[in-house]
């Protein structure tokens, strides 16, 4: 099936071909030996779907793509190199995961109340702790960064 892969990746144009092509096949085959011990007809379907996604996957990099911008009117995301989440994306997920596992626990300390059994007393003192560890070390290692000039900041300043 590899080969038959490596072949609908033509499909491709040459610049994402040449810029994705190898990692595709990487995760391709990584996936294809995870699902090597699965019946037939799952492992049928998985080669069914990546050879649909392939196909569909190029025909929307043909049809789609706007020439100098890499807009494309089916509003699905496509792999950039220059892509990354903003540095508050990670914070405020934390503090998302925080406001979910307090809320737990506090519905677990309110079906406890309700059912007569005695009120659990752990606290979050060990996420608290975890984040300011997790927040430390982040710090600690953005400071080696900056010492370094390695930073986000010091790349800005190379560009002309």
């Amino acid at each position: 099936m590899l080969p038959l892969y490596r072949s609908l990746l033509c499909l491709y144009p040459a610049a994402y071909r040449n810029e994705f092509g190898p990692e595709m096949t990487s995760v391709f085959a990584q996936a294809r030996q995870d699902m090597r011990e699965q019946s037939l007809l799952k492992r049928s379907f998985f080669y069914a779907r990546e050879a649909g996604g392939l196909v569909s996957g190029a025909a929307r990099s043909h049809l789609g793509y706007v020439p100098g911008n890499g807009w494309t009117p089916f509003r699905r995301f496509n792999m950039h190199r220059q892509f990354r989440f903003p540095r508050s994306t990670v914070f405020l997920m934390c503090v998302i995961l925080a406001g979910v596992a307090f809320a737990i626990e506090k519905a677990q300390d309110i079906q406890a109340d309700h059912n007569g059994a005695q009120l659990r007393t752990e606290t979050a003192a060990p996420l608290i702790l975890t984040f300011i560890i997790v927040y430390v070390a982040a710090a600690a290692a953005w400071g080696v960064l900056f010492a370094l000039r390695r930073t986000g900041v010091h790349r800005l300043d190379k560009v002309q």
